[in-house]
């Protein structure tokens, strides 16, 4: 029998969400909306100026060669570390899964990655990786490989993927190991009865069971990745070197704070919500209909 919830006054449940809606409107669509209506002005650093140029920010934006290369470049490492840390979190929850001594604490250590911010994560990876200072890195040298990633714009995206990467695979272990633990048993062993191999199994069995959790972290990392990775790259490479690490959201903090440019900033801003909510809504319109629910 199911009950429902009677409230004995009208304005009760709305005054039980109005803390709720002020804190989105106050930080999510009043400061949106700022962005929309900054995106069409001229103003400079001090506010001693301000004229409508309507959508002149927007063509200078789109007639920039730079700017579409910086679109392309957030895409692939967006994707890079969405894949990166989906597949290592997946391996990582499947080998939790299995009955192992010291599971609880090998589940924990795991976990821990996340509660790390993410200029915390740059400089431990900096510190790994430190072309002169780093541990990982003099083993490198060791091994012949010229690594320098303060030159070298590859290795440079590569250190942000990693580090990234990194710091999301906790969060998806999380997710992925309460799917697999959502999982009947009785399913795998009739597979496994059926005569499938752990691999087979793994495939035909467990991974499109798994396909709800996997799309919504998909939409998850992805999301993280276009915005959440600025402290890491402000930390670790500042853009550089020769502005191979400047992602989207990075370019929006330096044209605004660095370089003054109020109105191309929030042009920027606007352009990279709408970039993110169209990515987000062809998600759910296309990769959804795999998802078996």
């Amino acid at each position: 029998m199911q009950k429902n919830a009677i409230f004995q006054s009208k304005l009760l449940p709305y005054a039980l969400i109005a803390p709720q809606l002020a804190i989105v409107l106050i930080f999510f669509y009043w400061p949106a909306a700022q962005a929309v209506v900054q995106s069409f002005l001229l103003q400079d650093a001090f506010g001693l100026s301000t004229s409508f140029v309507w959508f002149e920010n927007y063509q200078d934006l789109l007639q920039d060669a730079d700017y579409f290369a910086t679109i392309g470049r957030t895409f692939a490492f967006s994707f890079a570390i969405a894949f990166s840390s989906l597949s290592f979190a997946l391996l990582l929850a499947v080998m939790a899964d299995k009955p192992l001594r010291g599971g609880t604490l090998y589940r924990t250590l795991l976990i821990w990655p996340y509660a790390v911010a993410p200029p915390v994560v740059g400089v431990l990876w900096i510190f790994m990786l430190h072309p002169s200072l780093g541990v990982l890195a003099r083993y490198l040298r060791a091994m012949g490989v010229d690594w320098n990633p303060l030159l070298d714009g590859n290795q440079a995206a590569l250190l942000i993927i990693l580090a990234a990467a990194w710091k999301q695979i906790s969060y998806n272990f999380l997710f992925f190991l309460a799917g697999l633990q959502s999982i009947p048993r009785s399913v795998i062993e009739a597979a496994a009865i059926d005569g499938a191999r752990p691999m087979r199994r793994f495939w035909t069995v467990i991974f499109p069971l798994l396909s709800p959790t996997i799309f919504f972290l998909l939409v998850v990392n992805i999301v993280y990745a276009f915005f959440d990775t600025f402290g890491i790259i402000d930390t670790m490479t500042r853009g550089g070197p020769g502005k191979s690490t400047v992602t989207l959201v990075y370019k929006v903090y330096t044209e605004g704070l660095i370089g003054g440019n109020l109105g191309s900033s929030a042009a920027q801003s606007v352009i990279l919500m709408v970039i993110v909510i169209v990515l987000t809504a062809v998600q759910f319109r296309f990769v959804e209909r795999k998802v078996t629910y």
